[in-house]
């Protein structure tokens, strides 16, 4: 099989779809694979660590997508992307369609064959290929939190750690799966007064057992959440439904509740956001006001840290791409139920429920894709 990887587009973001050791595996299965030149830069990689690996290194895009079976890549296409993708193609890669009515309808409209990595899952009920961007994301947000903070950033002025005979901020982490986990450990351990909630009771266990002595936790309910959210400094929402649209559980009208100056970094922004006055917004430009409530809305947060991100995604997603092109997609699909919930899009047709629901559209189960 040709894999292809080019260079991301979308803006600010500086990661990338294959690591050299990623393409240095998959040439020693027998693949091509072509990258676009300077793609890696900014995770660090150079077009020679690619070619050292065995890639070819391509000067444009639109030669690399005429030509590959398979693109691997980080973020969705973008919509230039989009038009130069073709049916048989396979395209691996971030999704997030169910708050994405025009990228889902241009991956219909093309005929493609797309997998997304959000939607894999794993033997214990995890989503392997989430897991480590959720990581980033999760002990990134209390950092990037605390910049927003800042008085100069429109915060409260706010120090997260707090000083002797000063009390520190309070931080409230919804939503305690990997995201939330992650967060709160990095915000206890920059000293902060941190409460986790979610709506498992069993996940709760985990936590109080785990990390009892780091930081709080609390039952979600809706009481629970906004009487949690008045004290807090620092709100992080960290919610996810696979494939689906983030639930709404901070409104607008709720803000006027809040801390003048609180900062609110929503990690669920991919899937929509999980308040109501969340918009995606870039690391260029990352923050804004509502109702005196600062926002940091950006949708690939990895992207700040491409280095770590580009090594950790490479590291799970390597076996799947692997497997997809050893195989063939159909036949890896049909050997790894995991793998085959990846499937979002296949010839026209939508495969993943979640993703119809949200968008008002007709769906087809995943296992009858394989006999199209």
């Amino acid at each position: 099989m040709k894999i292809g990887c080019p260079k991301e587009i979308k803006p600010q973001e500086f990661r990338v779809g294959m690591t050299p050791d990623a393409v240095r595996e998959a040439v020693g299965h027998g693949h091509a694979v072509v990258m676009e030149t300077k793609a890696g830069m900014g995770a660090g990689f150079t077009d020679e660590d690619y070619i050292a690996a065995g890639a070819t290194i391509l000067g444009t895009a639109e030669e690399l997508f005429a030509q590959a079976d398979m693109i691997v890549k980080v973020k969705e296409p973008q919509a230039v992307e989009r038009k130069r993708l073709r049916e048989g193609q396979v395209l691996f890669t971030y999704l997030h369609l169910a708050p994405d009515p025009e990228q889902t309808r241009d991956l219909l409209d093309s005929g493609v064959t797309a997998i997304a990595y959000e939607t894999v899952t794993d033997d214990r009920g995890g989503l392997p290929l989430l897991a480590p961007m959720s990581e980033v994301a999760g002990r990134l947000a209390p950092q990037v939190g605390a910049w927003t903070l800042q008085k100069a950033n429109g915060g409260r002025g706010v120090l997260l750690g707090g000083v002797p005979g000063v009390l520190p901020a309070k931080v409230l982490v919804i939503g305690g799966g990997v995201v939330g986990t992650h967060a709160a450990k990095v915000a206890a351990g920059m000293g902060a007064d941190v409460t986790v909630i979610d709506r498992s009771v069993n996940r709760l266990r985990y936590l109080d057992d785990v990390f009892g002595r780091e930081f709080k936790n609390a039952y979600a309910s809706a009481g629970n959440t906004i009487a949690l959210a008045r004290e807090a400094d620092l709100i992080i929402g960290a919610v996810l439904i696979p494939g689906a649209a983030a639930p709404k559980l901070i409104s607008r009208a709720q803000l006027k509740e809040l801390k003048p100056g609180a900062a609110l970094v929503d990690v669920a922004i991919d899937q929509g956001g999980c308040f109501e006055t969340s918009r995606a917004t870039t690391h260029q430009d990352p923050i804004y006001e509502v109702d005196g409530i600062m926002h940091y809305c950006v949708a690939n947060m990895p992207g700040a840290v491409a280095r770590t991100s580009t090594q950790a995604l490479g590291n799970a997603t390597m076996p799947f791409m692997l497997a997809l092109a050893d195989k063939g997609w159909k036949r890896a699909c049909a050997e790894d139920k995991h793998l085959l919930n990846g499937l979002n899009v296949h010839a026209g047709k939508l495969t993943y429920e979640a993703v119809g629901v949200a968008l008002n559209l007709p769906t087809i189960a995943a296992a009858d894709a394989l006999t199209i």
